[in-house]
Protein backbone atom coordinates (compact mmCIF):
# COMPACT_ATOMS: atom_id res chain seq x y z
CA UNK A 1 0.00 0.00 0.00
CA UNK A 2 1.07 3.41 -0.93
CA UNK A 3 2.74 6.07 1.85
CA UNK A 4 0.16 8.82 2.48
CA UNK A 5 2.71 11.04 2.07
CA UNK A 6 4.26 9.79 -0.94
CA UNK A 7 0.76 9.80 -2.40
CA UNK A 8 0.35 13.51 -1.42
CA UNK A 9 3.54 14.51 -3.12
CA UNK A 10 2.77 12.47 -6.27
CA UNK A 11 -0.87 13.93 -5.95
CA UNK A 12 0.62 17.46 -6.11
CA UNK A 13 3.61 16.64 -8.64
CA UNK A 14 0.24 15.23 -10.85
CA UNK A 15 -1.45 18.44 -10.40
CA UNK A 16 1.50 20.51 -11.26
CA UNK A 17 3.36 19.12 -13.83
CA UNK A 18 0.57 16.93 -15.38
CA UNK A 19 1.13 13.31 -16.19
CA UNK A 20 2.29 13.15 -19.62
CA UNK A 21 5.76 11.76 -20.09
CA UNK A 22 8.13 14.67 -21.41
CA UNK A 23 11.68 14.15 -22.59
CA UNK A 24 13.76 17.36 -22.98
CA UNK A 25 16.27 15.62 -25.86
CA UNK A 26 15.07 16.14 -29.80
CA UNK A 27 15.11 13.02 -31.72
CA UNK A 28 12.69 11.21 -34.97
CA UNK A 29 13.94 7.72 -33.89
CA UNK A 30 14.59 4.85 -31.13
CA UNK A 31 18.76 5.40 -32.21
CA UNK A 32 18.84 9.30 -32.35
CA UNK A 33 16.79 8.89 -28.34
CA UNK A 34 19.71 6.11 -27.73
CA UNK A 35 22.52 8.62 -29.33
CA UNK A 36 21.27 11.77 -27.48
CA UNK A 37 21.14 10.12 -24.35
CA UNK A 38 24.68 8.45 -24.33
CA UNK A 39 25.48 12.30 -25.35
CA UNK A 40 23.47 13.81 -22.34
CA UNK A 41 26.00 12.13 -19.60
CA UNK A 42 26.97 15.17 -17.48
CA UNK A 43 26.07 16.97 -20.08
CA UNK A 44 22.55 19.73 -20.24
CA UNK A 45 20.09 18.67 -22.80
CA UNK A 46 20.19 21.70 -24.61
CA UNK A 47 23.94 21.62 -25.07
CA UNK A 48 23.07 18.30 -26.50
CA UNK A 49 19.99 19.00 -28.56
CA UNK A 50 22.61 21.88 -30.48
CA UNK A 51 24.73 19.53 -31.38
CA UNK A 52 22.57 16.61 -32.77
CA UNK A 53 20.49 18.69 -34.87
CA UNK A 54 23.18 18.85 -36.78
CA UNK A 55 24.99 15.37 -36.32
CA UNK A 56 21.66 13.95 -37.77
CA UNK A 57 21.58 16.10 -40.44
CA UNK A 58 25.32 14.62 -41.38
CA UNK A 59 25.18 10.95 -40.21
CA UNK A 60 20.90 10.29 -41.20
CA UNK A 61 21.61 6.40 -40.66
CA UNK A 62 23.05 3.85 -38.23
CA UNK A 63 25.15 3.19 -41.32
CA UNK A 64 26.87 6.49 -41.61
CA UNK A 65 27.29 6.56 -37.87
CA UNK A 66 29.12 2.93 -38.24
CA UNK A 67 31.52 4.27 -41.03
CA UNK A 68 32.41 7.28 -39.31
CA UNK A 69 35.83 8.83 -38.60
CA UNK A 70 36.18 8.46 -35.33
CA UNK A 71 38.77 12.39 -35.09
CA UNK A 72 35.55 13.74 -37.42
CA UNK A 73 33.16 12.35 -35.01
CA UNK A 74 34.86 13.70 -32.41
CA UNK A 75 35.25 17.10 -33.92
CA UNK A 76 31.30 17.10 -34.67
CA UNK A 77 30.83 16.40 -30.84
CA UNK A 78 33.48 18.50 -29.49
CA UNK A 79 31.27 21.02 -26.84
CA UNK A 80 29.99 17.95 -25.15
CA UNK A 81 32.06 16.65 -22.03
CA UNK A 82 34.07 13.59 -22.81
CA UNK A 83 33.23 13.48 -26.20
CA UNK A 84 36.37 11.24 -27.35
CA UNK A 85 34.70 8.73 -25.04
CA UNK A 86 31.31 9.46 -25.97
CA UNK A 87 32.37 9.48 -30.29
CA UNK A 88 33.98 6.18 -29.63
CA UNK A 89 30.73 4.68 -27.94
CA UNK A 90 28.47 5.84 -31.08
CA UNK A 91 30.39 4.48 -33.54
CA UNK A 92 30.62 1.40 -31.54
CA UNK A 93 27.01 1.46 -30.65
CA UNK A 94 26.10 1.70 -33.96
CA UNK A 95 27.93 -1.03 -35.65
CA UNK A 96 26.81 -3.70 -32.41
CA UNK A 97 23.11 -2.52 -33.11
CA UNK A 98 23.78 -3.64 -37.47
CA UNK A 99 25.62 -6.32 -36.59
CA UNK A 100 23.27 -8.10 -33.49
CA UNK A 101 20.50 -6.14 -33.43
CA UNK A 102 19.79 -5.56 -37.27
CA UNK A 103 19.49 -2.14 -36.84
CA UNK A 104 17.02 -1.94 -34.20
CA UNK A 105 17.12 -0.80 -30.72
CA UNK A 106 16.66 -3.64 -28.35
CA UNK A 107 13.62 -3.69 -25.61
CA UNK A 108 15.07 -5.62 -23.54
CA UNK A 109 17.36 -4.45 -20.59
CA UNK A 110 19.87 -6.96 -20.47
CA UNK A 111 20.56 -6.41 -24.25
CA UNK A 112 20.29 -2.81 -24.04
CA UNK A 113 22.99 -2.95 -21.12
CA UNK A 114 25.60 -4.51 -24.04
CA UNK A 115 25.63 -1.94 -26.10
CA UNK A 116 28.58 0.44 -25.81
CA UNK A 117 27.76 3.35 -23.44
CA UNK A 118 24.46 2.44 -22.13
CA UNK A 119 24.34 1.67 -18.53
CA UNK A 120 21.01 1.48 -16.64
CA UNK A 121 20.11 5.10 -16.50
CA UNK A 122 20.45 5.34 -20.22
CA UNK A 123 18.57 1.92 -20.43
CA UNK A 124 15.90 2.47 -18.70
CA UNK A 125 15.42 5.97 -20.42
CA UNK A 126 15.03 4.51 -23.66
CA UNK A 127 12.63 1.39 -22.19
CA UNK A 128 10.26 3.73 -20.70
CA UNK A 129 10.23 6.56 -23.48
CA UNK A 130 10.39 4.35 -26.61
CA UNK A 131 8.60 1.11 -25.43
CA UNK A 132 6.52 2.27 -22.87
CA UNK A 133 7.82 -0.30 -20.57
CA UNK A 134 7.55 0.67 -16.60
CA UNK A 135 11.15 2.28 -16.10
CA UNK A 136 13.03 4.80 -13.41
CA UNK A 137 15.66 6.82 -14.49
CA UNK A 138 17.72 8.07 -11.45
CA UNK A 139 20.15 11.23 -12.57
CA UNK A 140 21.23 13.53 -10.98
CA UNK A 141 18.06 15.29 -9.85
CA UNK A 142 15.97 12.19 -8.90
CA UNK A 143 19.04 11.51 -6.88
CA UNK A 144 19.52 14.89 -4.76
CA UNK A 145 15.72 15.30 -4.53
CA UNK A 146 14.27 11.63 -3.53
CA UNK A 147 17.16 11.72 -0.98
CA UNK A 148 15.98 15.77 0.03
CA UNK A 149 11.98 13.98 0.24
CA UNK A 150 13.31 11.43 2.21
CA UNK A 151 12.52 8.22 0.18
CA UNK A 152 16.13 7.27 0.24
CA UNK A 153 19.42 7.64 2.34
CA UNK A 154 21.96 6.27 -0.97
CA UNK A 155 23.74 7.49 -3.45
CA UNK A 156 23.98 4.84 -5.29
CA UNK A 157 21.85 5.69 -8.42
CA UNK A 158 21.50 1.57 -8.84
CA UNK A 159 20.24 0.77 -5.49
CA UNK A 160 18.00 4.19 -5.84
CA UNK A 161 16.40 2.69 -8.56
CA UNK A 162 15.21 -0.67 -6.75
CA UNK A 163 13.86 1.48 -3.80
CA UNK A 164 11.82 4.03 -5.67
CA UNK A 165 10.72 0.06 -7.23
CA UNK A 166 9.39 -1.17 -3.91
CA UNK A 167 7.29 2.76 -3.38
CA UNK A 168 6.19 4.49 -6.64
CA UNK A 169 3.00 3.15 -8.60
CA UNK A 170 4.02 1.87 -11.84
CA UNK A 171 2.68 4.58 -13.49
CA UNK A 172 4.48 7.07 -11.87
CA UNK A 173 7.97 5.10 -12.71
CA UNK A 174 9.03 7.35 -15.44
CA UNK A 175 7.20 10.62 -14.73
CA UNK A 176 8.77 10.58 -11.65
CA UNK A 177 12.16 11.36 -13.46
CA UNK A 178 10.66 14.25 -15.70
CA UNK A 179 8.81 15.57 -12.49
CA UNK A 180 11.87 15.89 -10.53
CA UNK A 181 14.27 17.62 -13.69
CA UNK A 182 11.18 19.94 -13.74
CA UNK A 183 11.31 20.73 -9.90
CA UNK A 184 15.21 20.66 -9.99
CA UNK A 185 15.32 23.25 -12.43
CA UNK A 186 13.13 25.69 -11.35
CA UNK A 187 12.46 25.14 -7.64
CA UNK A 188 14.47 22.56 -5.51
CA UNK A 189 18.04 24.46 -7.32
CA UNK A 190 20.99 22.33 -6.26
CA UNK A 191 22.69 25.12 -3.19
CA UNK A 192 19.81 27.24 -3.85
CA UNK A 193 16.33 25.57 -3.00
CA UNK A 194 13.32 27.86 -2.94
CA UNK A 195 11.61 26.46 -0.26
CA UNK A 196 9.43 29.15 0.78
CA UNK A 197 7.95 28.53 -2.63
CA UNK A 198 7.90 24.64 -2.91
CA UNK A 199 4.57 23.00 -3.34
CA UNK A 200 6.37 20.33 -1.75
CA UNK A 201 7.49 22.30 1.39
CA UNK A 202 4.48 20.49 3.85
CA UNK A 203 5.89 17.14 3.05
CA UNK A 204 9.04 17.28 2.95
CA UNK A 205 11.33 17.03 5.58
CA UNK A 206 14.31 18.66 3.98
CA UNK A 207 12.34 22.04 4.06
CA UNK A 208 13.96 25.22 4.93
CA UNK A 209 10.77 26.89 6.15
Amino acid sequence: MIDKRLERILKKLDETYGTEKIIYLEYNTPWQLLFATILSAQCTDARVNMVTRDLYKKYDSLEKFANADLSEMEKDIHSIGFYHNKAKNLIACARKLLTDFGGEVPSNLDDLLTLPGVGRKTANVIRGNIFDLPSIVVDTHVKRITKKLGFTESDDPVKIEFELMEILPKDHWIVWNTDLITLGRTICIARREKCDICFLRDDCPSAKV
